[in-house]
C-alpha cells in the first residue's frame, strides 16, 4: 500500500532545494495526508538561511504548516480516510507522563514536520493520526474559504492562540502585540476575539495598517522611539480606553532582539510576557524586573491539539480572518518564493500548492 508522491528536500542550508520522489506508505496509526497546501513560516527559512539545526539530519523536506485530505490510512486511523484536516505543526507522542498529564507541547517523542520527521513542502506527506484536526468543509465554504487556506492555523494561527489562552487574556484586558505580521497579526486577532483591547507594535507601516482593521485598536509605529516613549503610548493607550494600568498582557511575536526588548521593557505589575516568536540573537535583561513587578514570561511552543478545534472555530466564526492574509504560490516555485520571501518581497503568508 502506498501512493507515488514526491517533495521537496534541502540538502543542506542555502543550495536550492531538490525534487524528489517517493512512496508515501503509511505505518499502524498513521495517515497519507495530500497535501492542499503548505505555509511558508519564519522557521523554515531559519533552518533554511540561519543555520537553524534541525532534528532529523539532511536531507529534509520542512514545511509544518499543512493541510489537506487523507488520501491513506494505516491499521488502526481507516475512519481518516477521505477526511479534510489540519495536520498539528507539533505531534506529541500522547502517551508519555507528560502527555498524560496535558504537557504534550513539551512531550520528548513529539514529531513536528520539516523538522522531526519529513514535512508537507510536498505533494504528501506521512504523519501520525493522532490529533489531526478535522475540518468542517460546509463551514469551510459557508465562510467563504477553501482547504488550501487554513493551512497556516497549523502554525501561525494556534501558536498565539495557545499564547492568549494560557496567558489568561480576558474581556478588558490590554494586550500588546509586539511584531504585526505573520504570526503577531493573527496573535492581535485571537487577542481581540478573547476581549482585549489590542496595541499593536511594529517598525513596518505597511504590516500597522494591514491589522489595524482586523482587531488592532491602536497601532504605532516605533522606530526611532526609546523604550520610555514605548511605554508611555502603551500607558496612554490604556488610559483612554478605561483599561489597567497594570497586568498588561505583552506578546512578543516579532522574533528578533529589538522586539524581545522591546516586549521586556514594557514590564509593569502583575504583567505577562509571552515569547511567540524566534530568534537566535541575544538580548541583555535584567531578571529582577520580574521580581520587583511580581510578573511572568511564558515561552510558547506551539499549540496542543486539543487546541485546534477551538481556534479552527474562530476562523469558521468569522472571528479571525486569513483569506487576507494568506497567498497561494506553486510548490515547484519554491526556490525563487523563498527568496521572495527571505527579501521581504512578499507581504502576505505564502502557501505552497503542490502543482
Amino acid at each position: 500500500m502506498g501512493i507515488d508522491a514526491y517533495r521537496w528536500v534541502m540538502t543542506q542550508p542555502k543550495a536550492p532545494m531538490e525534487r524528489r520522489g517517493f512512496r508515501a506508505a503509511p505505518a499502524a496509526g498513521e495517515v497519507v495526508v495530500e497535501v492542499a497546501g503548505c505555509g511558508v513560516c519564519h522557521t523554515d527559512l531559519g533552518y533554511f538561511y540561519d543555520g537553524v539545526r534541525t532534528n532529523q539530519p539532511l536531507p529534509l523536506a520542512l514545511g509544518h504548516e499543512v493541510s489537506g485530505r487523507v488520501a491513506a490510512a494505516g491499521e488502526g486511523a481507516q475512519a481518516w480516510l477521505g477526511k479534510a484536516v489540519i495536520v498539528p505543526a507539533v505531534l506529541p507522542c500522547g502517551e508519555c507522563d507528560l502527555c498524560r498529564r496535558g504537557l504534550g507541547t513539551i512531550c520528548r517523542g513529539q514529531k513536528m514536520p520539516g523538522n522531526d520527521i519529513q514535512g508537507g513542502f510536498a505533494s504528501h506527506i506521512v504523519v501520525p493520526a493522532r490529533g489531526l484536526c478535522e475540518v468542517d468543509e460546509q463551514r469551510l465554504a459557508a465562510a467563504g474559504l477553501q482547504l488550501w487556506q487554513v493551512s497556516v492555523v497549523a502554525d501561525a494561527l494556534t501558536t498565539p492562540y495557545q499564547a492568549v489562552r494560557r496567558a489568561g487574556v480576558t474581556p478588558g484586558s490590554l494586550a500588546v502585540v509586539i511584531g504585526a505580521g505573520g504570526v503577531g497579526g493573527y496573535c492581535v486577532q485571537v487577542a481581540n476575539a478573547f476581549g482585549a483591547g489590542v496595541l499593536a507594535i511594529d517598525v513596518d507601516d505597511r504590516k500597522l495598517e494591514a491589522i489595524s482593521g482586523f482587531g488592532a485598536a491602536q497601532t504605532l509605529n516605533s522606530r526611532g522611539l526609546d523604550a520610555k516613549a514605548v511605554k508611555q503610548a502603551v500607558a496612554a493607550f490604556a488610559k483612554e480606553r478605561g483599561l489597567r494600568a497594570t497586568e498588561w498582557f505583552i506578546f512578543e511575536c516579532s522574533g528578533t532582539a529589538a522586539g524581545q526588548q522591546s516586549a521586556w521593557n514594557l514590564l509593569v505589575h502583575g504583567a505577562t510576557l509571552s515569547v511567540v516568536g524566534f530568534t537566535m540573537d541575544k538580548v541583555e535583561l535584567r531578571l529582577s524586573n520580574l521580581m520587583a513587578f511580581d510578573a511572568r514570561a511564558l515561552g510558547n511552543w506551539g499549540c496542543p491539539p486539543e487546541q485546534y478545534p477551538a481556534a479552527l472555530e474562530l476562523v469558521l466564526a468569522g472571528k479571525v480572518q486569513v483569506a487576507p492574509f494568506v497567498e497561494a504560490h506553486r510548490l515547484d516555485d519554491i526556490n525563487p518564493v523563498f527568496e521572495a520571501v527571505h527579501r521581504h518581497e512578499i507581504r502576505a503568508r505564502v502557501v505552497l500548492q503542490p502543482n
